[in-house]
């Protein structure tokens, strides 16, 4: 696996991209007291133009309690078909900004929410990303599988794909 370190605009393009593709990630909160984290599946509504990725919640939730606790967060996506992994660690900012929620508001998050759009518990969560690294298969799971063999075989390196971090 060779290492491509991604900055600025470049960066962007590939976190928006990733996230875009995988949809779901885990978000992982932390609670003073422990260690260990808090982690739940979430969709995300919008990865913005400068790579800050954006999320509907219930302020009723344990992770909006986390959140008034400490505002760090960790996010993973994966997809295991594609051979794509992307981990991100930023801070989370909390808000009931009614555009925002009129703008992600669609029938997916109604189920959620039993009193519509006005419920009083709607959330906004953006998260900055402070660092983010991934991992990328240049070619499908079988290709790679093979590729992989064949180096393991032959003891020589292909290349089987890209790793590094994504500096925004």
């Amino acid at each position: 696996m060779s290492t491509e370190n991604l900055n600025n605009t470049e960066a962007i393009e590939k976190l928006k991209k990733m996230v875009d593709s995988i949809d779901i990630g885990m978000l992982s909160t932390f609670t003073k007291g422990t260690n260990y984290p808090h982690s739940i599946p979430m969709s995300r509504q919008e990865v913005d133009d400068q790579g800050n990725i954006w999320f509907l919640f219930s302020a009723e939730s344990d992770t909006h309690q986390h959140l008034q606790q400490n505002k760090e967060v960790s996010l993973t996506f994966a997809d295991v078909k594609s051979y794509e992994f992307l981990s991100i660690n930023g801070t989370g900012e909390v808000s009931q900004n009614a555009a925002r929620i009129d703008k992600y508001w669609n029938d997916m998050i109604a189920a959620w929410f039993e009193k519509g759009k006005e419920d009083p518990n709607i959330r906004i969560l953006k998260i900055t990303p402070a660092e983010a690294h991934y991992w990328d298969n240049k070619t499908n799971k079988l290709i790679t599988f093979f590729k992989v063999a064949a180096s393991a075989v032959t003891g020589s390196k292909m290349d089987i794909g890209r790793e590094g971090d994504l500096n925004i």
